[in-house]
């Protein structure tokens, strides 16, 4: 029986070495090499057998599957490498963490929040494609005296660069009259750039901060900013079998 052909980003993306999407820029930039020949061509499939690298490193030396919930502290960069030489999220990472991580979807420099890390390229585009809907639960501080009917509106969509998004969950947590600011909980499940803040803002609550509490089930608990945790096996287990419900604590 033929070996089963396989795409040659997925192949990547399993290894470890980057999500899928990252996998398709480093076919692209002629970085990957089959059987000693370098590969450009997405359509590019391989089995088995084939010898695959990448920079010249073969994907045979494939690391260990690790996962990390960090709460992302403002002022870092959510990428592997910044060229402005910020500090990114893979900075706060302590000696232990050897593997080749990287994050899962971004948070926008200023915003902050739970972020996930991991070497596991198969889960990440599980997690990032759209049609999982994973949910990400965000509070925002808003200028303004925020009301259920004022942002009505995001709970069925708006147009947002020509692109209506996914109805939202919205919740006005507290508001100040004095301060003249309000507090928002904001639910979606999409990861376009600023999508939060755009959101709010079309609505008329320009946002001054912002932090993400929850991914799918996954919350900060105690967790200080800048400090990270390894997820435990139950739950790698639930975000592999896509099971994202929050369940509550009692």
């Amino acid at each position: 029986m033929a070996a089963e052909a396989v795409r040659l980003q997925k192949v990547i993306a399993q290894a470890g070495v980057a999500s899928r999407r990252a996998a398709e820029q480093l076919i692209l930039e002629g970085r990957v090499t089959v059987n000693g020949q370098v590969v450009s061509a997405l359509g590019t499939k391989v089995v088995q057998t084939d010898e695959v690298a990448v920079d010249g490193v073969p994907l045979d030396g494939q690391e260990k599957p690790v996962y990390y919930l960090l709460n992302k502290p403002r002022g870092v960069v959510t990428t592997s490498h910044d060229d402005k030489g910020r500090k990114t999220v893979l900075d706060l990472l302590g000696e232990e963490v050897t593997a080749r991580v990287y994050p899962v979807g971004r948070l926008d420099y200023d915003t902050t929040g739970a972020l996930l890390l991991t070497n596991d390229g198969e889960l990440a585009n599980q997690l990032m494609h759209p049609k999982h809907k994973v949910d990400k639960v965000y509070t925002a501080k808003v200028k303004g005296l925020a009301t259920l009917p004022a942002l009505a509106p995001l709970k069925k969509g708006i147009l947002l660069h020509g692109k209506r998004t996914a109805p939202a969950r919205v919740a006005v947590e507290q508001v100040d009259t004095k301060k003249q600011v309000s507090y928002v909980r904001l639910t979606i499940h999409e990861g376009r750039h600023h999508q939060v803040k755009e959101m709010l803002a079309q609505v008329g609550f320009p946002v001054e901060k912002l932090t993400r509490d929850r991914y799918a089930f996954l919350d900060l608990q105690s967790l200080p900013a800048g400090d990270y945790r390894p997820l435990k096996h139950d739950e790698v287990k639930r975000l592999k079998a896509g099971d994202y419900r929050f369940l509550r604590r009692k």
